[in-house]
């Protein structure tokens, strides 16, 4: 935990009635029933949806899920709302079994509630995020490591001829 600095500024008093995010995550996740890795992975073999709500940068940098359908997190609600035009074809109904899935598992709890907030009672997360998920061996894509010489290049020689 980090130390707190005595120079600091202390922070603000909270405006009536606001909630912290450790608030707001507890909240959100007494409303979910959470699955770990596998009970996720077994969910989506039987029909749930899995959305990688991460950023481009993130899955490419850490890899996906393969069949994970991708919705990053600022446009979520606008895709899964069945009433809302700019929804997902996937989106017909509010009994679609949505599992969120993001890195480490707190952006994809709050991600979830917001779609339970949407009338998607069925929605629920993955403990852990994709770390958990590769973790646990099951399957994964990418990221594509840089190739590695098989052998070392040799000496180059300015227009001479080796000896």
């Amino acid at each position: 935990m980090p130390q707190t600095d005595p120079h600091a500024c202390p922070a603000p008093a909270p405006p009536p009635g606001s909630r912290g995010v450790d608030e707001i995550l507890t909240a959100a996740r007494a409303r979910l029933d959470r699955l770990d890795p596998e009970r996720a992975h077994l969910s989506c073999r039987g029909g749930a949806l899995l959305v990688d709500i991460r950023p481009a940068a993130q899955r490419a940098a850490h890899g996906t899920v393969p069949g994970s359908l991708v919705v990053e997190r600022n446009v979520l609600e606008w895709r899964f709302d069945p009433r809302c035009p700019a929804r997902l074809p996937q989106a017909v109904g509010y009994d679609l079994p949505v599992v969120v899935i993001c890195q480490e598992g707190y952006t994809s709890s709050l991600a979830a509630a917001a779609l339970r907030d949407l009338g998607l009672h069925r929605a629920t997360d993955v403990i852990g995020g994709f770390v958990a998920w590769r973790l646990a061996g099951l399957p994964v894509l990418g990221p594509t490591p840089p190739p590695r010489p098989s052998a070392p290049a040799p000496p180059v020689t300015a227009g001479r001829a080796p000896s």
